[in-house]
């Protein structure tokens, strides 16, 4: 997979913009006010949305843990996938998340219960792979919730 230069980066997010699709969710705490809270601060940073699946209740996948409520947002924007990763993670300090990503002697990742998740599913058309970011999601296609509520609020579905 070929990822684009810094130069082509400059390009394409200070012309154009692109749909972005977040997963939002909770399974602690008031998880509807959570998810609530979450969209209006990503409102803030990205104007409000232009789209919202509805609010779906599923198992915890990975761990034993409280059900989640869990939806999917597309906002309209121009901003870097790094700042748009930076703005999640300071979403999800402020509400209250602690925990550091975990990892599993055999390299798996180690889930918790979480106050707040915000997961960056789709970008546009960009795919790219660091060791801070991946897009398309790699667990779109594992947490079967995901592409129904993405189908909800996709364009040209």
């Amino acid at each position: 997979m070929r990822l684009a230069s810094p130069l082509e980066w400059i390009l394409i997010f200070n012309r154009i913009m692109a749909d972005l699709y977040l997963a939002i969710g909770s399974n602690i705490g008031a998880r509807k006010a959570n998810i609530m809270s979450a969209l209006s601060f990503l409102n803030g940073y990205f104007g409000r949305y232009d789209a919202l699946s509805e609010i779906v209740e599923t198992e915890a996948i990975g761990f034993e843990g409280p059900a989640f409520l869990n939806c999917v947002a597309r906002y309209n924007t121009r901003k870097r996938p790094e700042t748009i990763l930076s703005v999640c993670k300071e979403i999800e300090k402020r509400m209250g998340r602690t925990d550091s990503p975990q990892y599993a002697p055999d390299g798996s990742r180690i889930y918790h219960n979480r106050i707040v998740d915000v997961d960056i599913l789709l970008y546009g058309k960009i795919k790219m792979n660091t060791p801070e970011l991946t897009i398309p999601h790699p667990q779109v296609e594992e947490r079967p919730f995901i592409k129904p509520l993405l189908g909800q609020v996709m364009k040209n579905v």
